[in-house]
């Protein structure tokens, strides 16, 4: 089993990397680029468990480390029958 987790800030909370690339990828001719949100993706090889319990593991150790909820969120995606 495995879990999927993507960090990002809050939208409230200033990118300056999601700036700077912005700015580059503009530079580079790429105007289309309105706004770019850097963060985390964390991949979890984790024993087979329900999913449920799986997601509340995951969303322990997201709380306990994996984000600080007072500038990022997060999203969990739990892939049963994956290694």
């Amino acid at each position: 089993m495995k879990a999927k987790v993507y960090v990002t800030l809050k939208k409230s909370i200033s990118d300056p990397k999601g700036t700077a690339v912005k700015s580059s990828l503009n530079q580079l001719g790429f105007q289309e680029v309105k706004e770019v949100r850097m963060g985390k993706y964390i991949e979890i090889e984790m024993q087979d468990m329900p999913k449920e319990q799986a997601k509340e593991t995951v969303q322990s150790m997201c709380k306990k480390l994996l984000a600080n909820e007072v500038m990022e969120t997060y999203q969990i995606e739990i892939m049963e029958g994956e290694k």
